[in-house]
């Protein structure tokens, strides 16, 4: 049975779900936001929160960087890209106040030395997101950290998860299957790759969702994801590219309900009458 330790917890076929709200850049450069996003976490039972990290001049162009755009950081995209990371001093009270909640926390890191920095803070585990399931390098340096690894698959072929699955080795490693549209559409989300990639792979398989509904993470669960990522707002409205296919507080709560509903729904499989049922027999079966 394939299984992944992360912390104290472990994934994988048999138990239950690792389910990982993803504040992302969702937190909009504000450390009090990213505190009530853990808070929200925290209450609605998630086993982790998870954030992104980059170091902005490695991961964009120049040229990316002074393209306009309009933001409450300013008028350039390297404006906003800065405005929106977090360095050492947010990631210590960061990391400080998971520890006060005891929430386990991690990010997805974008380059090498992104991967370095949240070293630091002895994360459980890291988080390689789709859009750098091909960069070989960053693939290494990760493993070379020696932590359980996350890797999802959006917007990747099969030779390319192919790829990355012989690089990082299957120590250790758990696959996310998602579609890298934001939001997401329901005809996109194609579930049934879940139990197609447990079988190719033999690692535990789960779910990044970013549709903006709760159905699909359940079906998933109930399909057999050992994972469910999702990425949580305080509002949807609030100004955020990532915002609108995000779960704002009510969707959180009921989607970390529904899951462990379903998980209890699914029994062992194992065929039988149960005790509330015998007057039920006896009022409504004619015949033993």
């Amino acid at each position: 049975m394939a299984e992944v330790r992360i912390k104290n917890t472990l994934v994988g076929d048999g138990h239950p779900c690792f389910i990982i709200a993803e504040i992302g850049i969702n937190h909009n450069g504000d450390v009090d936001i990213a505190k009530k996003l853990i808070d929200l976490a925290s209450f609605a039972g998630c086993n982790a929160v998870k954030f992104q990290k980059r170091t902005i001049d490695v991961v964009y162009k120049p040229e990316e960087l002074a393209a306009p755009r309009e933001s409450p950081f300013g008028k350039t995209n390297g404006d906003l890209k800065y405005g929106l990371e977090f360095e050492l001093e947010e990631y210590q009270e960061i990391d400080r106040y998971c520890r006060e909640k005891n929430m386990t926390w991690f990010a997805s890191c974008w380059d090498e030395g992104a991967v370095d920095f949240i070293a630091q803070f002895d994360v459980p585990c890291y988080k390689i997101a789709s859009a750098s399931l091909t960069d070989d390098k960053l693939l290494q340096h990760t493993k070379a950290k020696g932590r359980p690894i996350i890797l999802s698959t959006g917007m990747s072929t099969l030779e390319q998860i192919d790829h990355a699955v012989e690089i990082l080795g299957k120590k250790d490693l758990i696959i996310l299957h998602s579609t890298s549209t934001y939001p997401a559409e329901y005809v996109e989300l194609n579930l049934k790759v879940i139990p197609f990639m447990q079988k190719r792979y033999g690692l535990p398989v789960g779910y990044s969702g970013h549709e903006t509904g709760l159905p699909s993470s359940v079906a998933a669960v109930a399909i057999g994801a050992c994972v469910i990522e999702r990425h949580i707002t305080l509002e949807r409205a609030m100004w955020g590219s990532d915002q609108a296919a995000s779960l704002g507080s009510s969707g959180v709560i009921r989607v970390v309900r529904d899951i462990r509903l379903a998980e209890m729904s699914m029994g062992d499989g194992v065929k039988r009458v149960f005790e509330r049922e015998l007057p039920i027999i006896k009022k409504l079966r004619r015949k033993g």
